[in-house]
């Protein structure tokens, strides 16, 4: 089966505003909904909405971070929604950052490989119904049961961007979820976890012909994310570290805007995908090409054409 996303809630509304639109998404050819968890909405309740509006979407979460629940709450989450949407829930975990976690949240931030693999692995667990008591490497359940554990467990798939934690989500898991890269930059991940592993990508895409709005825009979104360690690491390891370098140096030392203006036109035209409706389908189609299982599109505001029409215009029933 082919899969066309959608990320949840939409940009320009709240997700009490999207009811109609999150109902329209199955006749427009789209298959999965997928949540975020930053500083907006938290990742499940948009997905227990969405479970009642849209009953023939697969509901996703990309992704809720390991070290701001506790593993038995992430799992009451999940067995929650795995039985609001039987066979439809997947539940996307991953490191997150240290903002997030830390600075955000109150939480510890250490090891981000070891916790995210033993909190797979005790909800692997949990959600199959066991009664877990183990010493995890970084941390310690005694005796949790899931008082309901779901009739089907949910998929689990990891927040995955080097080597290490892809080849975790292709061994363990059930997929991997990856952020910011180009269709080209999708075979070399696509190499790691092999060709039957479930590969998701959120893509964001503004459907606007001004392409230096686009870039101003775009570069505004990048420098945020790209001068975080572990997507600057990311970005090294598929080869722009040097391309990056002057970006990085300028965000070091403090100058916003010049770690803006050293940001090349190229990167935010491979990472953000832009033109009209048309020439925007046809890139998503790329990452498809090039191995990407699950496109979860994010349509962003700034271009001629609204929210609304855009998830419309991007949509499979459009070509």
């Amino acid at each position: 089966m082919k899969r066309w996303g959608i990320t949840i809630p939409f940009f320009d509304r709240t997700m009490a505003e999207s009811k109609d639109l999150v109902a329209e998404l199955p006749g427009l050819g789209y298959t999965d909904a997928w949540s975020s968890e930053v500083s907006g909405t938290d990742g499940f309740v948009p997905l227990a909405l969405a479970a009642d509006w849209a009953p023939g979407l697969r509901l996703g979460s990309a992704i809720v971070p390991v070290s701001t629940r506790g593993p038995g709450l992430l799992a009451m989450s999940a067995a929650t929604l795995a039985d609001l949407a039987p066979e439809r829930f997947v539940l996307g975990i991953g490191a997150s950052s240290p903002a997030i976690v830390e600075r955000w949240n109150a939480g510890e931030f250490t090891k981000p490989y070891g916790r995210t693999r033993d909190t797979l692995r005790f909800l692997k667990r949990a959600l199959a119904g066991e009664k877990v008591t183990e010493k995890y490497e970084t941390f310690e359940v005694k005796g949790f049961k899931l008082e309901r554990a779901p009739k089907v467990a949910p998929k689990i798939v990891l927040a995955a961007l080097r080597p290490r934690m892809l080849h975790l989500a292709a061994e363990e898991a059930d997929g991997a979820i990856t952020n910011w890269l180009s269709p080209e930059d999708v075979r070399q991940v696509r190499a790691e976890v092999g060709p039957d592993t479930e590969l998701i990508a959120r893509l964001f895409v503004c459907v606007s012909e001004d392409t230096d709005k686009v870039r101003a825009l775009g570069r505004r979104m990048l420098a945020a994310y790209l001068t975080v360690p572990v997507y600057a690491a990311f970005h090294d390891w598929l080869g722009r570290g040097e391309v990056l370098r002057p970006m990085h140096e300028a965000w070091a030392a403090g100058d916003r805007q010049a770690a803006l203006k050293a940001l090349p036109d190229e990167v935010v035209d491979a990472l953000i995908v832009h033109g009209d409706a048309a020439t925007c389908r046809a890139r998503i189609r790329q990452y498809v090409d090039n191995g990407l299982t699950t496109p979860v599109l994010a349509p962003i505001p700034g271009g001629e054409v609204p929210i609304p029409q855009a998830v419309r215009d991007l949509a499979p029933s459009a070509s």
